[in-house]
């Protein structure tokens, strides 16, 4: 991964509100983003608009289930560190 890319990364994980949502996804794994909503406190339309954020950035993968919209974590090594990091101090 260049410099650039990482960079860019970071910004987009940096936010406090982000990186909640982050850790819930690690945590669940798969979750709704009706329940990361209410996990968080934050309503579905803050947590679904960090969501797409992430997901234009690559840091998240969209899918959807009937009504119910996931976020899955990609399989990458930047997200595998991050999760290592944000997680041990959350």
């Amino acid at each position: 991964m260049r410099l650039n890319e990482l960079a860019r990364l970071m910004r987009t994980a940096g936010d406090e509100s982000r990186l909640a949502i982050l850790c819930v996804i690690f945590n669940h794994g798969k979750i709704c983003v009706s329940d990361i909503a209410k996990e968080l406190e934050m309503s579905v339309a803050i947590v679904s608009h960090h969501l797409k954020v992430m997901a234009a950035k690559g840091l998240l993968d969209p899918r959807q289930e009937g009504k119910c919209a996931y976020y899955l974590l990609p399989r990458k090594a930047f997200v595998s560190d991050l999760k290592n990091f944000i997680c041990k101090y959350k």
